[in-house]
């Protein structure tokens, strides 16, 4: 996942499939930048991180 930061990806939850920039990873959750604001979604909640086919979005 290391690889990926600065990249747009997809981040799939049971709950919600998030897409933005890849900001941090850590031991405990993953950071992204999103049109909507900051995500905070915790690294036992995840079920995959791919990048994003298609960067028709962009980070503020």
């Amino acid at each position: 996942m290391i690889d990926l930061i600065g990249t747009v990806v997809e981040v799939g939850t049971g709950e919600a499939l998030y897409v933005g920039k890849l900001v941090e990873v850590n031991e405990y959750e993953l950071h992204l930048e999103s049109e909507s604001g900051w995500v905070v979604v915790p690294i036992e909640r995840i079920a995959f991180v791919r990048p994003r086919e298609e960067e028709d979005w962009t980070a503020p």
